[in-house]
Order: C-alpha cells, then sequence, then structure tokens
C-alpha cells in the first residue's frame, strides 16, 4: 500500500500535529528503525542518519517515518508544540496477526501447521525482538519525560533470522517443520540492533522480558488462534 503509507506519514502526521497545536496537546510520534534503513553502523544509535534507498520498494515506508520525524521537529522548533518520538525495533508479542507479513507471525503459524518454515536469502540478517509489554513501558515513560529527540527502544539483544526460525520450531513440540530459503527481497536490512543507552540514561528503561519468555507466550497465542 505504497501510496497510502506516504500519505498516513505526511498528511495524516500533518493533520495531527496540527490538531496538537490547536488544542496545546503534546503528541508522541510512533517511528522505526526503519529510519536507519539498511546501517552502515552497528549497533544504530539515535544520530546516525541512516541508509536508505529513497526510490527503492521499501523506500515509501522509510522516508514515511523519516518525513514524519522531520515535520514534527519542524512543529517542535516553530511552534513549541510538545512532542516525543520514538524509533521503534521489531516488536512482538499476543495480538498480532497471523498473516502481517513478519517474520515472527510467519514462523509461529508455519511451525504450528507444521509447514515448512520460509527464510529469505540465507538466514545471516539480524533482527532484536523486543517483547510488547517492555515496549509499552518504554513509550509510556518517555511520553511522560521532557525529552523531545528521538529515543530508540527495543531488545538489544541481536540475533539471526535463522536462529530465530530455529528457536520458533524448538518450541513446538512434534513437528517436522525444515527451513527453506527464499530471495533475499530488495534493501532488507542486513543488521538491526538498537544501542539504547538513551532510554536507560533518560528514562531509566531497558527490557526485561528474555526471548525465551516471551516466545513461549507469543506460540501459546498463535496455537490458541490457529487452533
Amino acid at each position: 500500500m505504497p501510496i497510502q503509507t506516504l500519505k498516513v506519514g505526511s498528511l495524516g502526521t500533518h493533520n495531527l500535529l496540527g490538531l496538537a497545536k490547536d488544542k496545546g496537546s503534546r503528541l508522541l510520534i510512533a517511528s522505526t528503525s526503519e529510519v536507519y534503513g539498511d546501517p552502515l553502523i552497528h549497533p544504530q544509535v539515535e544520530e546516525y542518519w541512516g541508509n536508505v534507498n529513497p526510490i527503492g520498494p521499501r523506500g515509501v515506508y522509510d522516508e514515511a517515518k523519516r518525513f514524519q520525524e522531520a515535520m514534527t521537529m519542524a512543529y517542535h522548533t516553530y511552534h513549541g508544540l510538545e512532542t516525543r518520538i520514538v524509533r521503534i525495533f521489531n516488536t512482538y508479542g499476543p495480538r498480532m496477526r497471523v498473516n502481517d507479513g513478519r517474520a515472527l507471525p510467519a514462523f509461529f503459524s508455519q511451525a504450528i501447521r507444521n509447514e515448512d518454515i520460509t527464510v529469505f536469502g540465507d538466514g545471516s540478517q539480524t533482527r532484536s525482538f523486543c517483547y510488547v509489554s517492555d515496549l509499552v513501558d518504554g513509550i509510556y515513560k518517555l511520553l511522560l519525560s521532557d525529552y523531545h529527540l528521538p529515543v530508540n527502544l527495543g531488545n538489544p539483544d541481536e540475533i539471526s533470522i535463522l536462529d530465530t526460525a530455529q528457536e520458533v520450531i524448538d518450541l513446538i513440540p512434534n513437528i517436522s517443520s525444515k527451513v527453506v530459503f527464499k530471495e533475499l527481497p530488495k534493501d532488507d536490512p542486513k543488521k538491526r540492533q538498537p544501542d539504547i543507552t538513551k532510554a536507560k540514561e533518560i528514562l531509566a528503561w531497558e527490557p526485561k522480558v528474555s526471548r525465551s519468555e516471551g516466545f513461549k507466550i507469543t506460540g501459546e497465542y498463535f496455537k490458541k488462534v490457529l487452533s
């Protein structure tokens, strides 16, 4: 949905900023680690400007979020609007949609159905998965803080996609699923790991839920949904 994605990040954000200005409200913008694109530094710090292909297939989302941040900072700077910007890294947990296209819902649903697990590329690309309750806690703390610049929220416990698939397989008993490899999509980020130094220092926040614990809860949710 490329056009709709760009409109939400631009026109939608503009409308919300105008409304917040009119009402004298504080506005929190949910940005994303995708503003870093396929990063050339690792882990990613908030000062990094990113490596984004603006005309690639993923560019519509990346650039929508980058514009969203720019517009938000402009309203903060020129209108004195109270704004907060959270850069959300990979997040997971119960209530994810089964067919939302992301790795974990795909892995869990395929494993539970005893289907082969689809991994794009060779699976060496990394992600850092943060459990949803940890993310919500961080967002709440940022909203109530006095910090207006972007803050990374995510779990720095980095893991390869291939190892992620294997951890999911290991959680589901009595299955014969195996990993199958497909071509890596264009501009897919090869590394993703947040530097959460700012979140620790400014918000006294860091993740509490381990991946093993979070995966177990999420797996139980998908079993229930798919039954």
